[in-house]
């Protein structure tokens, strides 16, 4: 693309050609690879305005549901309906404030809440109750994340951030490690928006606790190259990062106490990405590979050090939460 291209008399083209108008975003999957690219170029054209805003979403209201704490995905989500010029309506404690708390149905509560929207979030724990119900829906819901199968946002910004970054994804080898792959929400999202681009997907995790058979089936559907690399030594965890052009580290969703948070931290060391491997790669391969992180972050998941150099994209991917989702948010609603 020329950089004219990337300017506000071309941003109603774009938009159009994400056919977003009107549908829900759930799954990555919901876009094929121009609509994403399209989505991509909204994005950057909305860039400058992420800062300063503009009014394109003036007069339009977003209702915010979250069933679940939430801090960047509800905050980010919000915050670029406000730089769209648009307002907002926040339920973030659904189970205690709203109808909710007596039992009212997800159904009907879709169903009264998109009486009073234009375009809807919701976090819900319950993947099935949601996608089972979202018809009631009378205007367009973003997925904030449902259960431990989808995180939609968080995988676009992630796929849109590498592309800010390495301007072409297809070729592009990406490692998805964890000691726990098999609630990694934000990475399985990722991992279909990489398969949409032509990226190769590394795994790494403990056997015991692998990425679920549904999201290697989806993966396997896009032709792309995919392999899994179950209880790695550091030692083969450190090849597997040198031999990447991106590290991703989807984070750990599961609560303090019990036997699951347990068996995570039991294998964590082994899945530690430090900055040696990186520095290394750098010397010998002259590639930057860059780490990501869907955050909140830890201790113990890799070197902080990474902040200061420039393999560090965990906080560009916060960054970049503004302009991608004011771009989603853009294209679901449409423009006159």
């Amino acid at each position: 693309m020329e950089r004219s291209d990337f300017s506000l008399e071309n941003l109603k083209d774009y938009v159009e050609r994400t056919n977003l108008k009107g549908k829900n975003f759930t799954f990555l999957t919901d876009l094929n690879r121009e609509e994403l690219l399209s989505l991509f170029k909204v994005a950057k054209i909305l860039e400058p305005f992420s800062k300063t805003g503009l009014k394109l979403m003036e007069g339009k209201e977003l209702i915010s549901m979250f069933f679940e704490p939430s801090t960047r995905t509800r905050m980010s989500t919000e915050t670029a309906m406000n730089k769209l010029g648009g307002s907002v309506v926040t339920e973030a404690n659904p189970l205690e404030t709203s109808s909710a708390a007596k039992d009212e149905s997800l159904w009907d509560t879709l169903k009264v809440i998109s009486q009073y929207a234009d375009i809807m979030v919701l976090r819900h724990p319950n993947s099935d109750r949601v996608l089972q119900d979202l018809p009631a829906s009378e205007v367009p819901v973003i997925s904030g994340g449902y259960g431990s199968i989808t995180h939609p946002t968080q995988g676009l910004l992630d796929l849109y951030t590498v592309w800010r970054a390495k301007q072409d994804i297809e070729g592009l080898k990406v490692l998805i490690t964890s000691p726990d792959l098999s609630r990694a929400r934000s990475g399985h999202s990722f991992a279909l928006a990489l398969a949409q681009l032509g990226a190769e997907v590394v795994y790494a995790s403990p056997k015991e606790l692998p990425t679920p058979d549904n999201i290697l089936e989806q993966l396997k559907k896009y032709g792309i190259k995919v392999s899994e690399h179950f209880d790695v030594t550091p030692e083969e965890h450190d090849e597997l990062i040198m031999a990447s052009d991106i590290v991703y580290l989807p984070g750990c969703r599961i609560p303090k106490g019990g036997e699951e948070r347990e068996l995570y931290m039991e294998h964590k060391d082994n899945y530690y990405v430090g900055l040696e491997p990186l520095r290394k790669a750098k010397e010998e391969q002259g590639k930057v590979i860059g780490v990501m992180h869907s955050l909140p972050r830890f201790e113990g998941e890799f070197d902080f050090g990474i902040d200061d150099t420039e393999h560090e994209l965990y906080f560009k991917q916060v960054a970049n939460g503004i302009p991608i989702r004011m771009a989603l948010i853009t294209c679901m609603i449409g423009l006159a």
